[in-house]
């Protein structure tokens, strides 16, 4: 599989799971074509439209509930003629979706992520995993805490990417990001 590149993506004016973290999130996932995948948070859909393409066989259901994030998800998903992806506008919390899933990612929790985990977490069939995104710690901490108390099986990895820019190949530095992923307990 060939990850698509960040500025393969149309952008707007809403946030991004870049590259390389993308890439890591979803290998976390450890994904199977047939997956059903939902992407709580979608953005502009660079991690949904991934999913789409490894998961050729299954289907990825992405949330979203920003106005101008949908805008854009819309037009990538077009763009990459991702057909088995299928997006719900709205709140995480108030949606109503009775399938269950091989996979949850979570990048964006409005600050209701405890909320948003105990509800997918019904729908995450057991041994498979739910992976999270964040900035900052105190979502980190949540987060962990509650998939301990769920009994999840747990890691955290801290990522710090650097990439060069310009003529004299000068290093700018992204936001640091934590990767949290639970594998469900039988």
């Amino acid at each position: 599989m060939i990850y698509i590149k960040d500025e393969e993506f149309i952008r707007g004016n809403c946030p991004m799971t870049k590259e390389e973290v993308r890439i890591l999130s979803i290998a976390k996932l450890e994904l199977k074509p047939n997956y059903v995948v939902i992407d709580v948070g979608a953005g502009t859909g660079s991690v949904s439209i991934q999913i789409s393409k490894i998961c050729s066989e299954g289907k990825v259901i992405g949330i979203e509930k920003d106005k101008d994030a949908l805008e854009v998800l819309y037009r990538n998903k077009e763009k990459f003629q991702a057909d088995n992806f299928e997006i719900i506008e709205g709140e995480a919390l108030d949606i109503e979706i009775s399938e269950s899933f091989e996979g949850v990612f979570i990048g964006g929790s409005g600050g209701n992520i405890e909320s948003i985990i105990e509800k997918y977490d019904k729908m995450l069939k057991t041994n498979h995993k739910m992976v999270l995104n964040f900035i900052t710690l105190d979502n980190v901490y949540k987060a962990l805490n509650k998939l301990k108390n769920l009994g999840y099986k747990i890691e955290c990895s801290q990522i710090a990417v650097s990439k060069t820019k310009g003529q004299s190949l000068m290093l700018i530095a992204n936001n640091p990001i934590f990767i949290v992923s639970g594998k469900k307990q039988g």
